[in-house]
């Protein structure tokens, strides 16, 4: 009885959605796995999808309740689908032990890479454009150092500042396993660096009791939910990857280190994963991108000088790879140098992450 009564309870009571703004990603009528970290916006996502839907069509569960038994809930919800003629059924945080069964529309959340033969719908937290339509009200020269404070999780727009790394320590703490959460901690004072999962061991060690394996098992499940993001090297998959956060907000919430140029790379790296570019590191390099014959340089406050000299030391590359354009990306300067070897742009942060599309 009682597990029908619990779904009984979740089908008769209404959604509630707050003021919804619209992702780049959305739903269709098809089966979906949505993939993201906590707090990218998947729960929103799925509700304001099913608002559009008459209420006694669709079922809503969130599977982190506890009261939802996974035995229980095996043996129950398929006849009660069929009982109430759902047609759309939502298990937002949905759990692999949680059976699934034929309906018209199956939607599923999850951390994790979908093992299921549904279309995968990648939600990233905000890119900068998105970040511009949640911040309507700075779309002006303020929005960039509004957005490097805030980053990208959506729910910080709503959330005083003062309660901001609170707020995000709290939600990496429930979100992830206690030896995840240390190397979380770890990573955000090693960020753009090259960092292997034995520099990490070796840092985390000195703080706990840890085995080495146990610690590979987490730093992958933290790169495989894409909390961290390993960038390889140009044709060598085994070298040392260059580590990156999900979100340059955490560097804020997590330590008390400040590094303006590193979280500034962080935050290009993560502007060319949301837009799906493929892109690399080599020496002196910070991205470079096959696909479209550039080099990306991160240097906020560039100075020409500077520049030329690191340039320089790049021309067997760019011979050899054929470069066409180097990109430096920078906080306000614009301007395009004239180089014997490769045409280099200078381009502000705002200007080439809305260009990207």
């Amino acid at each position: 009885m009682g597990m029908n009564t619990l779904l009984d309870e979740y089908y008769r009571n209404d959604i509630h959605q707050n003021s919804f703004i619209e992702r780049k990603a959305s739903l269709n009528e098809k089966s979906v796995w949505i993939r993201g970290i906590a707090q990218s916006g998947k729960t929103s996502l799925i509700k304001n999808y099913l608002l559009s839907y008459k209420k006694s069509t669709y079922l809503y569960l969130d599977c982190c309740d506890i009261r939802l038994s996974t035995t229980e809930l095996n043996e129950t919800l398929e006849l009660f689908c069929h009982e109430n003629k759902i047609k759309i059924l939502a298990l937002d945080n949905y759990r692999e032990e949680i059976k699934l069964f034929e309906m018209e529309q199956i939607i599923l959340s999850s951390e994790y890479p979908n093992p299921t033969k549904f279309e995968t719908l990648t939600l990233n937290l905000l890119d900068y454009e998105e970040f511009l339509a949640f911040e309507s009200k700075y779309y002006d020269s303020t929005a960039l150092n509004h957005f490097f404070q805030l980053g990208g999780f959506p729910a910080m727009h709503k959330i005083h500042n003062e309660e901001r790394s609170l707020y995000l320590q709290k939600t990496l703490t429930y979100a992830l396993h206690d030896i995840e959460h240390s190397l979380l901690l770890q990573a955000t004072k090693m960020m753009t660096q090259k960092v292997s999962a034995f520099n990490l061991y070796e840092r985390l060690k000195e703080e706990r009791k840890i085995s080495k394996d146990k610690l590979y098992i987490h730093l992958e499940h933290l790169l495989e939910k894409r909390y961290l993001y390993g960038c390889e090297k140009f044709n060598h998959p085994n070298a040392i990857k260059k580590l990156y956060l999900c979100d340059i907000a955490l560097k804020h919430a997590l330590t008390l280190q400040k590094h303006f140029g590193k979280v500034f790379e962080n935050l290009i790296f993560l502007e060319l994963v949301k837009h799906t570019i493929e892109c690399y590191y080599d020496e002196g390099i910070d991205f470079y991108l096959p696909e479209r014959n550039q080099i990306v340089l991160a240097s906020a406050f560039a100075n020409e000088h500077a520049l030329f000299k690191k340039v320089e030391a790049l021309e067997g590359f760019i011979i050899m790879y054929q470069v066409k354009e180097i990109i430096v990306v920078t906080m306000n300067l614009e301007s395009t140098l004239a180089h014997p070897i490769a045409r280099i742009e200078l381009v502000p942060f705002s200007q080439w992450a809305l260009g990207e599309g």
